[in-house]
């Protein structure tokens, strides 16, 4: 069987953990139903130990994945995933309010990322970050004529297993949303 060839992006899933050290996985997830790109590089720092002009070592850090994401809009409880802050809702319907409140002590939580590609065989490919934060910017615009997107940036390390990222791919599944 040949290398799958992802296409398109199909899905984004964000799966909370329970705690804030990030080690027990909720079992609802949060989809984002408008995904519009999800991209990742695996990055590591190294020192070097240089003597006698050369290099004698190369130690490194340990592997991590950065990650950005975009999405047509985004649910609240996705900004609660990744921001922090609290979600509320008042009133009855047709009178329903909701609110999205984030407080400048609100942490930024843990939460694993799977994204969903078709694949050009029929099945479909997953690339699964398994312990993720949003370290860098969490943002959106609204602009005249256009949609709002929403856009996160963060960096994903080791969960309890040490499991930095799996790329899965289905090879007769049927497609479907992850």
């Amino acid at each position: 069987m040949g290398t799958p060839l992802p296409y398109g992006l199909r899905d984004i899933k964000l799966t909370a953990y329970t705690d804030m050290a990030g080690t027990i996985l909720d079992v609802a997830g949060i989809d984002l139903p408008n995904a519009r790109t999800l991209s990742f590089s695996e990055v590591e720092d190294f020192q070097e130990l240089r003597g006698d002009d050369r290099v004698v070592a190369q130690h490194g850090s340990g592997p991590t994945v950065e990650w950005d994401m975009e999405s047509g809009g985004l649910p609240f409880e996705a900004f609660q995933l990744m921001a922090g802050g609290e979600v509320t809702e008042t009133g009855t319907a047709p009178d329903t309010v909701v609110t999205y409140a984030k407080k400048s002590t609100d942490a930024r939580p843990w939460f694993k990322i799977e994204g969903q590609a078709i694949s050009d065989s029929g099945g479909d490919v997953h690339c699964i970050i398994y312990k993720a934060k949003a370290t860098g910017d969490l943002s959106g615009e609204f602009t005249d004529g256009d949609f709002f997107l929403t856009s996160a940036s963060g960096l994903g390390i080791g969960d309890a297993d040490d499991k930095l990222y799996d790329f899965v791919n289905n090879v007769a599944a049927p497609v479907a949303s992850v």
